[in-house]
């Protein structure tokens, strides 16, 4: 007869690879959705930030199934350009993507970020889920309170729907077309905005 034992240990590492299977997985991925006027900027601004996966431009928040870019730059669709974040929660928390998003749109505006106006410009926080909703509530409530700004903060939050990319020549546009995505940008005057309203913090540290 096989000595107790050896039972009990074999019974042990049973339970131990039963839990292992059942247990939940450590969650590595996870998505925000933030527009904050040309999505080329903003994709820009966010695959600089550790922990980033990647970021799609994009269209969300209207009422027009797979929109094109004519369509909603037109305007009358409802969406706003925007772009999909995804990242690893273990190096980056979604209150530091809040930070870097705030650093780098004007909060001040409404229905328009810098040289682009439009309801489609519009900045927005697009929550999904309750505790992104919190947060976003969270941090926009303490800029408010910070008293930096004497204007209402313009930027909505709003629960997300339907996201739909953009024409792939949308995409890293900053990468694919260097020097048009900088005359864009200072042009538009993006950055100099920026400063003024931030000064040199871009919510990275």
């Amino acid at each position: 007869m096989r000595p107790i034992w050896l039972g009990l240990a074999a019974f042990a590492l049973a339970a131990t690879a039963a839990a292992a299977q059942t247990a939940t997985p450590a969650k590595k991925e996870a998505s925000a959705i933030f527009a904050g006027g040309c999505f080329w900027c903003v994709e820009s601004d966010f695959d600089k930030v550790k922990g980033v996966i990647s970021t799609t431009s994009g269209y969300t928040g209207g009422h027009v199934a797979n929109p094109t870019y004519h369509q909603v730059s037109a305007g009358g669709t409802g969406h706003a350009e925007a772009v999909k974040i995804v990242y690893d929660p273990a190096q980056v928390t979604y209150e530091k993507l809040l930070r870097v998003f705030w650093h780098n749109i004007d909060p001040l505006a409404k229905d328009r970020q810098f040289c682009d106006s439009g309801n489609q410009y519009r900045s927005a926080i697009f929550v999904q889920g309750a505790e992104q909703r919190s947060l976003a509530e969270k941090s926009k409530k303490a800029i408010e309170a910070s008293g930096r700004f004497k204007a209402p903060i313009q930027t909505q939050i709003v629960d997300a729907g339907p996201f739909y990319p953009a024409e792939d020549y949308h995409q890293d546009f900053y990468l694919n077309n260097p020097t048009k995505y900088k005359f864009y940008r200072w042009n538009c005057g993006r950055d100099q905005r920026l400063q003024e309203l931030w000064g040199k913090d871009r919510g990275e540290g």
